[in-house]
């Protein structure tokens, strides 16, 4: 899995110069999930989802917040960890406090420390830094890794996993959680692939005719002003910003082929016989319609790559494109299921394995997407519906025809409604007071985290 990725930045999803062959070539084995959404996308709530099955309102955090000490319900790590698999979690931590609770990984060598001593072991440099370069983490500016390339945490990460499969009990089955911290910034990819996208070019942002311009530089005296919220990039700064992104991701699928080398990734371990999913946490907004980083409703934010390769011998079909709306929620109870392991009740994803093998299974009307104080929405994949719960705002999207989110339709009030009814029916239990069963109310708090979701440390 990467961090912050978005379901549009794969070559097979029709990006006009990022070149991701090797993600491709999951979906081309497999089955790629065209409508995969982050739930609340951002890193917390998303990788509690990710470990539990869990909606966001059900764990309980609904927005960022760190420093949370969570009572997590049995995660897929610590299921497949009671069946008897070995369970390993390389590269970037799964964003939980702390970050050495294992929530049933047996074995993490993670960013932070180990990653940390692995650069003073191994760099030239006197205080070799991740940040060394001088971007920081939410940063749109831009820059080549200033270490050798193989001193990268995308390199450091592979390099773990390769190391755990060697390394691995051959007598038992494993689950290998390999992250990547990339294309989460600091936007800094080795040379030779921020080169690449700055020579190729790269697409513009898209602007909605719903999309207010940002401030300029001379109102950000009250705001990180390289690490904002809202954006209006030009020129140099824009074409390096994306460029380095793509690169970071292309970086990762060069990468990703020497972890799965036929030679030394898990065809030359255990042969025929392994699941491999390629995900990400959420998106990142990239400068379209005036946003950076994440946490919004829009496609750039909550859409996310979604690939899954079976074992050839499955028979199941392959080069498979699924429209179904599907979330993060539904990974645990998909691999459990598939490893004949019994699904918690806690869980409240659905198992894609009736998808993957090419079979038509009723399915979710709708996925409700949130993230505090932000928004709430609903999508199925063809139309999303937006409120605003600060404003009341609505935002309405035909998918199909506006795939970018360029217009807002909420003009046309019959189309609207029926979405209403159905948000209003979604939050009629919640205790924020979202609506008394009749209409939406704006301006109620709405705070990140819920009473049952965690304490503050």
């Amino acid at each position: 899995m990467t961090d912050q990725q978005r379901g549009d930045c794969l070559s097979a999803d029709g990006h006009p110069v990022l070149l991701t062959p090797n993600m491709d070539s999951l979906g081309f084995q497999g089955t790629r999930f065209r409508r995969a959404y982050s739930t609340c996308p951002v890193c917390i709530p998303a990788r509690r989802s990710l470990l539990s099955g869990q909606f966001p309102r059900t764990h309980g955090l609904v927005g960022y917040q760190d420093g949370l000490a969570w009572d997590a319900p049995t995660t897929l790590p610590a299921a497949l960890a009671a069946a008897g698999y070995e369970t390993a979690l390389v590269g970037r931590s799964m964003h939980q406090w702390p970050a050495r609770q294992r929530h049933g990984y047996q074995t993490m060598v993670i960013h932070g420390a180990d990653y940390d001593e692995f650069l003073r072991r191994n760099s030239p440099l006197e205080n070799p830094q991740w940040f060394g370069g001088g971007v920081l983490h939410n940063d749109w500016t831009a820059r080549p890794w200033h270490l050798d390339e193989s001193l990268h945490m995308t390199n450091w990460t592979v390099d773990e996993a390769l190391r755990f499969l060697r390394r691995r009990d051959p007598t038992c089955p494993f689950f290998l959680t390999v992250s990547f911290i990339a294309p989460h910034p600091p936007l800094q990819p080795p040379a030779f692939y921020l080169d690449r996208y700055l020579r190729t070019g790269v697409p513009d942002p898209v602007v909605g005719d719903w999309a207010g311009a940002p401030p300029g530089p001379a109102d950000y005296t009250h705001a990180d002003y390289v690490a904002p919220l809202h954006v209006r990039l030009e020129g140099e700064a824009l074409r390096s910003c994306r460029a380095a992104y793509y690169g970071l991701i292309n970086h990762v699928d060069d990468q990703i082929r020497r972890l799965l080398s036929p030679d030394g990734g898990p065809a030359a371990v255990v042969g025929d016989n392994t699941l491999i999913v390629f995900t990400s946490d959420h998106g990142e907004m990239l400068g379209d319609h005036y946003r950076w980083r994440k946490g919004l409703a829009y496609e750039p934010s909550a859409r996310v790559p979604l690939l899954i390769r079976p074992p050839r011998r499955s028979g199941w079909p392959r080069g498979q494109v699924v429209d179904q709306p599907v979330c993060l929620e539904d990974l645990m109870p998909t691999l459990l299921d598939l490893a004949g392991v019994p699904i918690p009740t806690t869980v409240e994803g659905r198992s894609l394995a009736p998808l993957l093998r090419g079979e038509q299974p009723a399915w979710r009307d709708y996925l409700h997407l949130e993230c505090a104080p932000q928004f709430h929405a609903l999508t199925d994949g063809r139309e999303k519906y937006v409120w605003l719960p600060t404003t009341g705002e609505e935002q309405f999207f035909d998918l199909r025809d506006d795939p970018q989110e360029l217009r807002n339709l909420t003009g046309y009030p019959d189309r609207v409604a029926p979405w209403r009814a159905r948000l209003v029916r979604e939050l009629r239990e919640r205790s924020e007071g979202f609506t008394d069963g009749r209409q939406l109310i704006a301006g109620r708090p709405y705070p990140a985290l819920l009473p049952h979701g965690g304490r503050p440390c």
